[in-house]
């Protein structure tokens, strides 16, 4: 059995800080390390339950990373940005499962570092419901008939998994005491439970055979709102054809399928992130 892994940094055991999730922080290379140890208890959990092959997405910012050179070799690795599907690229319909290690509360809840896929982003709203990059890429993840097995993270995540993923395993690996302040785990105790809980959902999912793992009914179509960081990026993403600029900050597009609201989200975050930076270059000349 394939098995599919996207891992971020945010809900890494022993990361709490901006300095540590942003390249070029004294902590970053310390968070590097954190991030491939966990990946790589995900890995060996997966070839533990069964897994044929396994393929592992770098999902955190630039989406490079995970040193390569301490991966387990058993798994193949997508990384770099942009990627059409973003933290989703590389999962396709032959995949058993979907596995996200690492993961973190939406904009706007009181987890650590919390964001929806930018730090920009205000909000991300999907039907008119806040949702989380977990609950995004799931979205994706079941229109091709591959089901969540499990979520790794804070425990603002694990609760909003919980709900969300019923049939999941989610591995709380610390609490949060804040935007940048954590109760965590020891690392190496939180990469055993990673590892115990994906051998487990990765032999579930081989169990059950080609019954499957459920997926949950999708709506016939998506209304994408995106709260953009100022009125000019409001003004910029309204020119994309469909997108209707709702509020002075906020822009709402309307698609018909979970892969057309991983292309939106990718195009309104270069235009976020692209507006900030015109944004700063021109204060930073007064």
């Amino acid at each position: 059995m394939k098995v599919y892994i996207s891992v971020d940094m945010e809900g890494v055991a022993g990361i709490a800080t901006l300095d540590q999730v942003l390249r070029g922080g004294s902590g970053y290379p310390r968070a590097q390390e954190l991030m491939t140890g966990e990946a790589n208890a995900a890995i060996a959990g997966a070839f533990d339950g069964g897994a044929t092959s396994v393929v592992v997405n770098d999902s955190h910012g630039t989406m490079d990373n995970l040193v390569h050179e301490h991966l387990d070799p058993r798994a193949r690795l997508v990384f770099g940005t942009p990627k059409a599907q973003c933290m989703a690229e590389g999962l396709t319909e032959d995949c058993g499962v979907a596995l996200f290690v690492g993961y973190h509360a939406p904009a706007g809840a009181p987890g650590v570092l919390a964001h929806t896929f930018s730090a920009y982003f205000g909000e991300v709203r999907i039907n008119g419901v806040s949702v989380s990059e977990a609950e995004v890429n799931a979205l994706y993840a079941n229109s091709l008939g591959v089901p969540v097995g499990l979520v790794t993270g804070d425990d603002v995540i694990g609760e909003i998994a919980a709900k969300a993923f019923p049939d999941a395993r989610v591995v709380t690996v610390k609490t949060s005491r804040g935007f940048s302040a954590v109760d965590s785990l020891a690392p190496s105790v939180a990469r055993d439970l990673i590892r115990e809980a994906t051998a487990a959902a990765v032999a579930g999912v081989a169990v059950a055979g080609a019954a499957g793992a459920p997926c949950p009914d999708l709506p016939s179509s998506f209304r994408v709102e995106v709260d953009m960081p100022s009125p000019v990026a409001a003004e910029l993403a309204a020119g994309i054809p469909g997108c209707d600029r709702t509020a002075d900050r906020t822009v709402s597009v309307t698609v018909a399928s979970a892969d057309e609201v991983q292309g939106l989200i990718m195009v309104l975050y270069e235009l976020a992130a692209s507006s900030e930076r015109t944004r700063q270059a021109i204060a930073n000349r007064r």
